[in-house]
Protein backbone atom coordinates (compact mmCIF):
# COMPACT_ATOMS: atom_id res chain seq x y z
CA UNK A 1 0.00 0.00 0.00
CA UNK A 2 2.97 2.34 0.97
CA UNK A 3 5.07 1.79 -2.52
CA UNK A 4 2.29 3.03 -4.83
CA UNK A 5 1.87 6.28 -2.93
CA UNK A 6 6.03 6.56 -2.47
CA UNK A 7 6.02 5.89 -6.45
CA UNK A 8 3.74 9.00 -6.86
CA UNK A 9 5.25 10.89 -4.72
CA UNK A 10 8.73 9.81 -6.97
CA UNK A 11 6.83 11.21 -9.93
CA UNK A 12 5.53 14.52 -8.52
CA UNK A 13 9.33 15.15 -7.38
CA UNK A 14 10.09 14.13 -10.96
CA UNK A 15 7.80 16.92 -12.58
CA UNK A 16 9.04 19.39 -10.37
CA UNK A 17 12.45 18.55 -11.07
CA UNK A 18 11.87 18.75 -14.75
CA UNK A 19 9.99 22.29 -14.20
CA UNK A 20 12.63 23.37 -12.26
CA UNK A 21 15.51 22.71 -15.08
CA UNK A 22 13.59 24.26 -17.77
CA UNK A 23 13.16 27.06 -15.87
CA UNK A 24 16.49 27.72 -15.48
CA UNK A 25 17.68 26.21 -19.25
CA UNK A 26 14.92 29.62 -19.60
CA UNK A 27 16.78 32.21 -17.84
CA UNK A 28 20.16 30.46 -19.15
CA UNK A 29 19.36 31.09 -22.56
CA UNK A 30 18.24 34.85 -21.68
CA UNK A 31 20.95 35.74 -19.63
CA UNK A 32 23.51 34.30 -22.07
CA UNK A 33 25.29 32.17 -19.19
CA UNK A 34 24.28 29.60 -17.28
CA UNK A 35 22.04 30.19 -14.23
CA UNK A 36 21.05 27.95 -11.39
CA UNK A 37 17.96 29.00 -9.26
CA UNK A 38 19.20 28.09 -5.34
CA UNK A 39 15.85 25.47 -3.63
CA UNK A 40 16.21 28.90 -0.76
CA UNK A 41 15.49 31.65 -3.78
CA UNK A 42 12.74 29.01 -5.13
CA UNK A 43 11.44 28.83 -1.66
CA UNK A 44 11.76 32.38 -0.68
CA UNK A 45 9.49 33.13 -4.11
CA UNK A 46 6.74 30.83 -2.91
CA UNK A 47 6.47 31.29 0.45
CA UNK A 48 9.00 33.02 2.68
CA UNK A 49 7.23 32.79 6.09
CA UNK A 50 7.34 28.69 5.83
CA UNK A 51 11.06 29.17 5.24
CA UNK A 52 11.59 31.25 8.35
CA UNK A 53 9.09 28.63 10.40
CA UNK A 54 11.10 25.84 9.61
CA UNK A 55 14.23 27.47 10.67
CA UNK A 56 13.06 28.56 14.00
CA UNK A 57 12.09 24.76 14.31
CA UNK A 58 15.57 23.25 13.28
CA UNK A 59 16.73 25.47 16.19
CA UNK A 60 14.43 24.89 18.72
CA UNK A 61 13.68 21.32 18.81
CA UNK A 62 15.99 19.84 16.50
CA UNK A 63 19.55 19.90 16.58
CA UNK A 64 20.69 23.72 16.05
CA UNK A 65 24.17 22.52 14.86
CA UNK A 66 21.85 20.46 11.50
CA UNK A 67 20.94 23.37 10.38
CA UNK A 68 24.42 25.22 9.32
CA UNK A 69 26.13 23.03 7.63
CA UNK A 70 23.56 20.53 6.46
CA UNK A 71 20.47 22.56 5.54
CA UNK A 72 22.39 25.28 4.71
CA UNK A 73 23.89 23.29 2.14
CA UNK A 74 20.73 21.97 0.77
CA UNK A 75 19.26 25.29 0.61
CA UNK A 76 22.11 26.57 -2.06
CA UNK A 77 21.79 23.53 -3.92
CA UNK A 78 20.19 23.93 -7.52
CA UNK A 79 16.20 22.84 -7.15
CA UNK A 80 16.17 20.84 -9.79
CA UNK A 81 19.18 18.71 -8.29
CA UNK A 82 17.17 18.62 -5.27
CA UNK A 83 13.88 17.32 -6.26
CA UNK A 84 16.09 15.09 -8.92
CA UNK A 85 17.74 13.04 -6.06
CA UNK A 86 14.78 13.25 -3.67
CA UNK A 87 12.48 11.71 -6.72
CA UNK A 88 15.24 8.80 -7.12
CA UNK A 89 15.01 7.92 -3.61
CA UNK A 90 11.26 7.96 -3.60
CA UNK A 91 11.40 5.83 -6.51
CA UNK A 92 14.12 3.61 -4.89
CA UNK A 93 12.01 3.24 -1.62
CA UNK A 94 8.44 2.12 -3.82
CA UNK A 95 10.17 -0.20 -6.23
CA UNK A 96 9.06 -3.87 -5.98
CA UNK A 97 11.70 -6.40 -6.99
CA UNK A 98 10.22 -8.70 -9.46
CA UNK A 99 10.52 -12.42 -8.27
CA UNK A 100 13.18 -14.35 -9.91
CA UNK A 101 12.69 -17.83 -7.91
CA UNK A 102 10.25 -19.76 -10.68
CA UNK A 103 11.29 -17.56 -13.47
CA UNK A 104 11.10 -20.42 -16.20
CA UNK A 105 8.67 -22.35 -13.93
CA UNK A 106 5.39 -23.44 -15.39
CA UNK A 107 2.54 -21.06 -14.03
Amino acid sequence: MIRPVLRLFAYIALAMAIIAAVLDAARSVGASHLVTTSLRESWQSLSASSLTLVETYFNAHLYPILWNPLMLWVLETPTFVVFAILAFLLYALGYRRENRVGRFAAR
